[in-house]
């Protein structure tokens, strides 16, 4: 009685503190049936980020940034905090920038993400402190096969993890202090694109050492060789041609983990970890210069889940825009122990369309890299424009989802929703859902078939790039909503429905309100509906409902 007393008397305390507007729930991911959502005042959030450019971490740049972001009309921002920023003497820290981006956030009515840029940002030591970059006694640097010092700082540096994680620790104690009320900050990125080009692993004492020991019983209980090796045992013997590899990946997982723990201990906000990508395309292969080895590429992602248990995800980050393998890099990242969010995409308009595959996929969330007015470009990767014209593709999609955001959020961890987007190849696609299918075509004319005017030469305007996409979210039996742009959606009976007559009951043109209750505009009928669902350039959203006669 006297336990159950106090769980009670807990419950009401919490209950009159959220009451009382003192402290919002602390953010959290969860997740159920190997579906996930990020939990933001105790309900499903669906981030439509932005990214700031690198250097915009400083109050003067913060401007361009907001302008940004307003335009974008994005509800969240992903920003850097560096170590050499935070603490440029050992021992003294500075948290002013923090402070000022916490305040302006909240100004502008955005939640933050904030990427811990430490001992490796793009695998480099470039934004660690001046007092660690120059110093390779006290903070080694990884060494090749024949001992030469290479550009990267060694996970099996002590020295650099203690110094890293104190930082961090007090990072996590300051944002807990200044936020635990308003939750402005929702998750942390710890460190960024780690891994290492033109070295598979670390070639220093202490990595030879570790690297002759058996490889641990947790990661041999995640990760299954891909080439037949010994049940237990040295790396060499379990993993053979990828043990290198594999071994990198858990020495950094490891030296990332002791930061992540240490930072939710103080304060216990979801951690994730980004990739600079491996090809998805290629045939599985030992690691051979081709990519930045022992960063959480999909093919390790097993390793960090044994060796980052406070890490919640490994995210993509994606630069090849050909839609063969975005789709690809999807379907490896999205799993059922492994939230899909994607951090960085490119700002380059040719991207926005994936935003409709990714969130109707249910992502966490969708945030291109320099959504900034900065005056930079980091075009071929992203935009060459560095203006409104930037944004306002990625607004066109946010300006749909930002008024149903919470809903779209719940409908996804249900396992409601679906996604597409247009490839190069123009070819429709199909989506099947629960008693319905939906065919997904492009570049089609609003009116009638392909099929009736064989001769025409005319192709719809503004299609000369792939643009198109569409989610959708079955949200009743025979009931949906679908949003959208350049894309024809033709929906039929499949299982249950198979075979039978099926004609529209209702297409509502309309929005959702700020209370969640849907406002029809229009009801579509006609010739807006004889040849499908012709969602136009400028993105729609429709709330349909079918009926089998």
């Amino acid at each position: 009685m006297k336990r159950s007393f106090k769980r009670t008397l807990v419950f009401l305390c919490m209950a009159s503190l959220a009451a009382s507007g003192l402290a919002a729930e602390i953010p959290r991911l969860v997740s159920k049936d190997g579906r996930h959502a990020l939990m933001v005042d105790g309900a499903p959030f669906l981030m439509l980020g932005g990214q700031a450019h690198n250097s915009s971490n400083y109050p003067a740049a913060l401007k361009p940034l907001w302008a940004a972001i307003r335009d974008a009309g994005a509800n969240t921002v992903e920003v850097p905090v560096a170590w050499e920023q935070v603490e440029p003497t050992e021992g003294h820290f500075d948290f002013s920038f923090v402070d000022t981006l916490v305040k302006e956030a909240r100004q502008n009515k955005v939640r933050l993400v904030l990427l811990w840029f430490g001992t490796w940002k793009n695998t480099n030591a470039s934004y660690s402190p001046e007092w660690v970059k120059f110093n390779n006694q006290r903070f080694p640097r990884m060494l090749d096969k024949d001992g030469k010092v290479f550009y990267c700082l060694s996970p099996f540096g002590e020295e650099t993890l203690k110094a890293d994680r104190k930082a961090f620790v007090e990072l996590m104690k300051h944002i807990r202090q200044i936020d635990e009320r308003d939750r402005t900050v929702i998750m942390v990125q710890v460190e960024n694109e780690v891994g290492t080009y033109g070295l598979v692993r670390d070639y220093g004492a202490r990595a030879q050492a570790a690297f002759a020991q058996p490889v641990p019983a947790s990661v041999l209980a995640h990760k299954q060789p891909p080439v037949p090796g010994a049940a237990s045992g040295s790396w060499s013997e379990v993993y053979g041609p990828y043990a290198e590899e594999y071994f990198h990946a858990w020495a950094i997982a490891s030296y990332i983990e002791e930061i992540a723990k240490a930072g939710r201990a103080v304060y216990d906000l979801p951690m994730y970890v980004n990739n600079a990508l491996r090809d998805p395309l290629e045939p599985m292969a030992p690691w051979k210069n081709n990519f930045g080895s022992g960063g959480p590429t999909f093919d390790v992602i097993d390793i960090y889940k044994a060796a980052a248990p406070h890490i919640e995800f490994a995210a993509p980050d994606i630069y090849s825009p050909e839609w063969a393998k975005v789709t690809a890099t999807l379907d490896k990242f999205q799993r059922a122990d492994n939230p899909l969010m994607v951090p960085e995409i490119g700002n380059a308009e040719g991207y926005a369309r994936y935003a409709w595959l990714i969130i109707g996929r249910g992502a966490l969330g969708y945030s291109p890299f320099g959504l900034d007015y900065a005056d930079y470009s980091n075009f071929p990767l992203g935009s060459k424009l560095k203006d409104k014209a930037m944004v306002a593709p990625f607004a066109a999609v946010y300006k749909v989802f930002a008024p149903m955001q919470r809903q779209w959020a719940k409908w996804a961890f249900e396992g409601r929703t679906y996604g597409v987007s247009e490839s190069e190849e123009r070819t429709p696609q199909t989506i099947e859902m629960k008693g319905w299918k939906a065919t997904v075509s492009f570049r089609e004319w609003q009116m009638g078939e392909k099929h009736f005017w064989p001769d025409m030469k005319d192709l719809p305007p503004g299609t000369d790039a792939p643009n198109g996409g569409a989610a959708i979210a079955q949200i009743g039996d025979s009931e949906f909503i679908i949003a959208g742009q350049h894309a024809r959606v033709k929906i039929s009976g499949s299982g249950p429905n198979e075979g039978k007559s099926s004609m529209y009951a209702r297409v509502e043109e309309g929005s959702f309100d700020a209370s969640g209750k849907w406002v029809m505009e229009r009801n579509w009928n006609g010739d807006q509906t004889d040849y499908g669902l012709n969602l136009p350039a400028r993105p729609v959203v429709l709330k349909v409902r079918l009926g089998t006669y």
